[in-house]
C-alpha cells in the first residue's frame, strides 16, 4: 500500500476528494425542484425516473434529454442554461451538508489530510455552494468548468489530485452517483459510495455505505489497511 501522503498518519488516504451534489451537500431535491419547473413551462411532467437518469450529469446530456422530451421547444444548450440559472439561485440560500460531512470534514482537518471538491456542476454553482461555508476546508475545487471532458470521465479527478501533489491510486473519493462512481473508479482511486437514487456494485477498490456518518477516524483507517 502506498504511503506517500502529506497527513499525520503513516498509513492512510494521501487526500478526500469529494463530489458535491448529494454528496457534500443535500442539494439532489433542489435539482428535483428546480427540473420540475422547467420542464413544466412546456407541459412535461418530471418523474423520478428522469431525475434517476440525469443524476450526476454531465448538464450538456440533461438539455439535451430536457430539449427531447420537450419535443425541440427549446435546445438543448438553452434547457442546460436554464437549469444552471435556476440552481444558482436556489443554491445562494444554502443547501443542507448530507449527515455525517461535516463530522469526516473536521475529523480530516484535524489529521491534516488534504481535500478537494470536484464536481460536474459548472463553477458559478460550486462557488455558490462553497460561498455557504464560512471557512470551507478545500484546497482546491474543480468544477466541469475547469476540465474538457467531465464526469463519468475522470478527469476533474486526476486534475485535483496533481494539484494537491499527492498520487491519486492513493486517494479516497466519495460519490453518490453511478456517473461519479465510474469517474472515481476510472481514476484508479479508492471510492466510497453513498448511494441515494441508484444502486451502485462494489468492486475490490469500491465500498459502499449508507451514510457518511460512519466514517470515523478507526473506520477509515481499517478501510485503508483493508484495501
Amino acid at each position: 500500500m502506498p504511503t506517500n501522503g502529506t497527513s499525520n498518519l503513516q498509513d492512510f488516504f494521501s487526500a478526500v476528494l469529494f463530489d458535491m451534489d448529494g454528496t457534500l451537500v443535500d442539494s439532489e431535491p433542489m435539482w428535483l425542484i428546480s427540473e420540475k419547473e422547467l420542464m413544466g413551462r412546456y407541459g412535461v411532467q418530471w418523474t423520478q425516473e428522469d431525475q434517476s437518469y440525469c443524476l450526476g450529469g454531465p448538464l450538456d446530456r440533461v438539455g439535451r434529454y430536457m430539449s427531447d422530451l420537450a419535443k425541440g421547444a427549446e435546445s438543448g444548450p438553452y434547457f442546460t442554461q436554464e437549469i444552471i440559472a435556476l440552481m444558482a439561485q436556489r443554491l445562494s440560500t444554502g443547501a443542507p451538508i448530507m449527515p455525517g460531512a461535516q463530522e469526516l470534514i473536521n475529523e480530516l482537518r484535524q489529521l491534516s489530510v488534504p481535500m478537494a471538491l470536484v464536481s460536474a456542476s459548472p463553477r458559478v454553482l460550486v462557488d455558490a455552494v462553497l460561498s455557504n461555508f464560512l471557512d470551507h476546508p478545500f484546497e482546491i475545487s474543480i468544477s466541469s468548468s475547469e476540465v474538457t471532458k467531465t464526469k463519468p470521465d475522470p478527469e476533474g479527478y486526476i486534475k485535483a489530485a496533481k494539484a494537491l501533489n499527492v498520487d491519486i491510486s492513493n486517494c479516497l473519493i466519495l460519490e453518490d452517483s453511478a456517473t461519479g462512481v465510474s469517474a472515481a473508479q476510472n481514476s484508479g482511486a479508492f471510492v466510497l459510495a453513498i448511494p441515494h437514487l441508484v444502486p451502485i456494485q462494489p468492486n475490490s477498490r469500491t465500498h459502499i455505505v449508507d451514510s457518511l456518518e460512519v466514517c470515523s477516524r478507526s473506520y477509515l483507517e481499517e478501510l485503508y489497511q483493508t484495501w
